[in-house]
C-alpha cells in the first residue's frame, strides 16, 4: 500500500524549491503539482491551490491560520532531526509546535513557506 498525502501550495515553484533545499527529492506530476518523493511508499503531493481545488467540495484550510494536518518525519536519530530542522528554517520556515525530548522522543517541528505543520521525530531505543 502507498500513501500520497496532498497538499496546497501557493506558489508551486517556491515550494519546489524550498523541499529540494532542504535535500528531498522530487518531481513534476502534472501541470499544476509536483510530488515530494519520501519513500518508495509514501510522498508528499504539492498541488497549486487551484489544482488542489478541483479535488475538494470544501473550502480549503489556510495552512498560515489554521492547522489542517502535521505531517510527521521518522527519522533514525535526533542529530538527524536537529540537521532537517534547522535546514528548514534557514531556508525560511518558521518554528513550530513544541520540541519534545523526554524518555524514547525526540521531536521539533516547523512550519513551510506556506504554513503546513511539519514534525521530525526519532524514537529512541533503550541502549
Amino acid at each position: 500500500m502507498q500513501l500520497f498525502l496532498n497538499l496546497p501550495v501557493k506558489d508551486l515553484d517556491r515550494s519546489q524549491k524550498f523541499f529540494t533545499d532542504l535535500g528531498l527529492s522530487m518531481y513534476g506530476m502534472a501541470e499544476g503539482m509536483a510530488s515530494i518523493l519520501i519513500n518508495e511508499q509514501t510522498q508528499v503531493m504539492l498541488l497549486t491551490e487551484p489544482t488542489f481545488a478541483m479535488y475538494v467540495s470544501k473550502e480549503i484550510a489556510d495552512a498560515a491560520t489554521s492547522t489542517e494536518a502535521i505531517v510527521v518525519l521518522g527519522m533514525e536519530n535526533p542529530a538527524q532531526v536537529d540537521e532537517l530542522v534547522d535546514k528548514a528554517l534557514a531556508l525560511g520556515a518558521t518554528p513550530a509546535g513544541v520540541p519534545q525530548e523526554a524518555g524514547f522522543r525526540y521531536q521539533r517541528g516547523f512550519a513551510d513557506l506556506d504554513g503546513h505543520h511539519w514534525e521530525a521525530l526519532c524514537l529512541v531505543q533503550p541502549a
